[in-house]
């Protein structure tokens, strides 16, 4: 006998549908090879203001390609990798435009290892209530959306590699190096900064690693194996990162932001000194993009002049740029892709010191 019964399909659930309605716009991370800047930083090094700022610094990160004994160091704080900026800083990798990277956990985690897994940032409504925001599980970086639920899967991620390794005190060095391996498996977007970085031998630091998802995978590892675990040692990142300086001699410095990342970096002469190693220069090349303001003191913002008092940075080849990253960085790295200079470079491979 047949049912009467007709079927009835079930109905998209209200918030699901403000939520999809929400997350509809991804991000869209700028192409360097797709323009060429040169003309740009070329007309606005005859100007003022951050516009010469802008130029003389992307003319000391050529200088910096052209010397083929100097070693590059990118360090990232902020959000530009979510906001637009994440394949820009790829390419640098894949270019030979960096050596080394010291970041925040989230630009490592939140952000790149985030969208290598397959999923995405958002551009936001501005108009959004921020209570209905976290109603939905949906997190805000001003005008940018990350799903929670993405997020909580890139936690469960990094608990998985932890259970994988060995029991013992680990880098963020070792660790990142652990997830680039994975993703050459499970990667879901080829244009990686972890998967390059681990391709090109370039080591990437994170100082303050578990201040981002990576934080809530290591405390469920150590949840689930209380007498049992690995751990991040912070102090080995200061050590190796170090090795990195003494060993390099000529390093140069890009700098996106401050805090952790830039003091950490510039940390390694002082520490150098400390070990006995008394030779080892200053940073001789120096940018630093930032929109902090440097009265309060604070190390974020502290000029790179008042870091030569410290013995970190020379003052000969240094320039402060206070302008919004995102806006700015895309003009710089282009000028220095297009101009070509990272062809000539030897690859440092500094991932083979700690072999």
């Amino acid at each position: 006998m047949k049912s009467n019964l007709k079927s009835v399909k079930a109905k998209p659930h209200p918030k699901s549908n403000r939520k999809a309605a929400l997350l509809n716009t991804p991000i869209e991370h700028i192409d360097i090879k797709k323009f060429d800047a040169r003309p740009i930083i070329d007309g606005m090094g005859k100007m003022s203001f951050t516009s010469r700022d802008l130029s003389r610094a992307t003319d000391i990160f050529n200088t910096m390609l052209q010397d083929k004994s100097a070693t590059s160091i990118l360090t990232l704080a902020g959000s530009t990798s979510a906001g637009g900026c994440m394949d820009l800083y790829t390419e640098m990798v894949k270019s030979n435009m960096v050596d080394v990277i010291v970041a925040t956990g989230a630009s490592i985690v939140d952000m790149d290892f985030f969208e290598a897994l397959g999923f995405k940032h958002y551009r936001a409504d501005s108009q959004v209530d921020d209570r209905e925001l976290r109603d939905l599980y949906i997190d805000r970086i001003y005008d940018t959306y990350i799903d929670e639920e993405d997020l909580q899967a890139v936690d469960h991620t990094i608990f998985e590699i932890a259970q994988s390794l060995e029991r013992r005190p680990y880098s963020s060095r070792e660790f990142i190096w652990e997830m680039g391996k994975y993703l050459t498996k499970k990667a879901k977007k080829k244009n990686s900064l972890i998967a390059a970085c681990y391709e090109h031998g370039v080591p990437i630091f994170c100082p303050a690693f578990v201040d981002s998802s990576a934080g809530f995978g290591l405390v469920l590892h150590q949840k689930k194996n209380p007498k049992n675990y690995m751990c991040i040692d912070a102090v080995a990142d200061f050590r190796e990162l170090t090795d990195v300086k003494i060993a390099a001699g000529t390093t140069g410095l890009l700098m996106i932001g401050g805090g952790v990342p830039k003091n950490f970096t510039q940390d390694t002469v002082v520490c150098a000194e400390i070990l006995g190693h008394k030779d080892v220069d200053m940073h001789k090349y120096a940018v630093q993009i930032t929109i902090a303001d440097v009265r309060d003191g604070a190390c974020s913002s502290s000029t790179l002049k008042e870091a030569c008092s410290w013995g970190k940075v020379d003052v000969a080849l240094e320039q402060m740029v206070f302008a919004e990253a995102g806006s700015v960085m895309p003009l710089l790295a282009s000028d220095a892709y297009h101009r070509g200079y990272w062809k000539k470079r030897p690859r440092r491979n500094w991932n083979k010191l700690f072999k």
